[in-house]
């Protein structure tokens, strides 16, 4: 599944009056809070449909980002609990601005923030550290 970039890079070619180095320009992307919808199937030429779900009955604008599949839950020794994990999470980027219309909304949806999943449920475990190093949580 593809990943979108966070951070959009474009290089200028260099101005006359500075220095032979191109000028990188860095533009932020308004998609910032992350956002995990536990137990959702969603196939790569559905993308599209997830996104106008979103903007068509919601009226707000996101981004997909991937789907996950969960690992193992632990016990209080921290051993795997058979037939646990396997659960596809499907996670995404709402846009700033919509972020307050979206915050009461997205619980009828079972539809969890990052950050609460990670740094306040203690759900860390379920997800692949490389993921969760790549994506930390922001407040």
């Amino acid at each position: 599944m593809k990943s979108v970039s966070r951070i959009i890079e474009t290089s200028a070619a260099p101005h006359p009056i500075f220095a032979s180095q191109p000028i990188t320009i860095k533009l932020m992307n308004p998609f910032n809070q992350l956002c995990v919808w536990p137990g959702t199937l969603l196939e790569e030429n559905q993308i599209q449909d997830f996104v106008n779900f979103f903007q068509e009955d919601m009226g707000v604008r996101v981004e997909y980002k991937t789907t996950l599949i969960t690992k193992p839950d632990l016990d209080e020794m921290g051993n795997e609990e058979p037939e646990t994990g396997g659960r596809h999470d499907v996670l995404f980027y709402v846009h700033d601005e919509d972020i307050m219309k979206f915050a009461v909304p997205r619980m009828s949806l079972g539809i969890r923030w990052w950050e609460d999943v990670i740094s306040y449920n203690d759900n860390a475990h379920l997800y692949p550290q490389e993921f969760i190093e790549a994506n930390p949580p922001k407040w």
